[in-house]
């Protein structure tokens, strides 16, 4: 892993902590309800990539105002649009329930799940050590979801447990589309812009519904939406290229270790057994299988 590789990593990882935190100070708090954090936080992202664009006088702006390239734009990154609405949505839903530690660990499982599966199902070599390392981790993830479902309210956590399960599925897709990108940050504004034209469906719950807002609620969500997301999404992406899709995968459950204790410190929330446990399993999961391992071709 070279320096820059490492770096663009452990910021990236540090911005989906940081949205963890964010997220739950905002709506573990009141301070606002789910489908306007959703919905302010990627159209926030998406206003700020315009404006930088604007100011950066590039002609990509002007591409993206044309109706030709607006379609063309539509038909290449509308998956990974709907990928980024999914997640973010079903992340904020999880957040009323979750803790910030809890539901980052399930969020990050499940997207090693996803990439993991989708190495399984195009036929990448898994050595014995990194297969054992993915078990280990994910009985640290068991560990901590069974955790979950002991307490008071059952229901409530199954809810959130389901909606961030969704959610790291729907970033573990978007993390794979990202392996590709040539452009991040052009790719990343891209997805921001037509993520926030499909929150369209969003202003209808937000109609139907209470909304509850106040304005450190709308602060958290733009600082999410700008310096946490679509910038931290964008450096993401200039990492990803350099990393395989099992240590893509691997590497982001370090996030629910930064989250759990930025729950502490802003969140004020308790650090439990069951969850330093799951950690513990989860991070010596992940050293298994960031080991590089030599394969050794097999004579005839």
């Amino acid at each position: 892993m070279t320096i820059k590789t490492l770096i663009t990593t452990v910021f990236a990882l540090l911005a989906f902590a940081g949205n963890s935190v964010l997220c739950r100070l905002a709506l573990g708090e009141g301070q606002i309800d789910a489908t306007s954090f959703t919905i302010i936080r990627l159209m926030s992202g998406a206003v700020v990539f315009v404006i930088i664009l604007a100011l950066s006088g590039r002609d990509d702006i002007n591409a993206i105002c044309t109706l030709k390239q607006a379609f063309k734009a539509i038909s290449q990154r509308w998956l990974g649009a709907m990928m980024l609405l999914l997640y973010a949505t079903g992340f904020s839903f999880a957040y009323v329930q979750l803790s910030t530690g809890v539901g980052a660990l399930v969020l990050f499982g499940m997207v090693q799940l996803t990439m993991i599966g989708v190495s399984i199902y195009k036929q990448e070599y898994l050595p014995w050590l990194h297969i054992v390392g993915v078990f280990i981790a994910f009985c640290g993830l068991f560990l901590l979801v069974y955790s979950q479902l002991v307490g008071e309210d059952v229901i409530l956590s199954i809810f959130g447990l389901i909606c961030m399960s969704i959610a790291g599925i729907a970033w573990g897709v978007y993390t794979l589309l990202g392996r590709g990108s040539s452009a991040p940050f052009l790719d990343t504004g891209s997805n921001f812009i037509l993520s926030a034209v499909f929150c369209i469906p969003l202003l209808l719950i937000y109609l139907l519904m209470p909304a509850v807002l106040s304005a450190q609620g709308v602060g958290l969500a733009v600082v999410s939406g700008v310096v946490t997301s679509m910038l931290g999404y964008a450096i993401w992406y200039v990492a990803l290229p350099n990393l395989s899709r099992v240590q893509a995968g691997a590497v982001q459950l370090m996030v629910p270790v930064i989250a759990a204790f930025g729950g502490l410190i802003w969140v004020s929330e308790a650090i439990t057994l069951p969850l330093l446990i799951a950690q513990a399993m989860v991070l010596g999961g992940i050293a298994m299988v960031m080991i590089k391992v030599k394969v050794v071709p097999q004579k005839n």
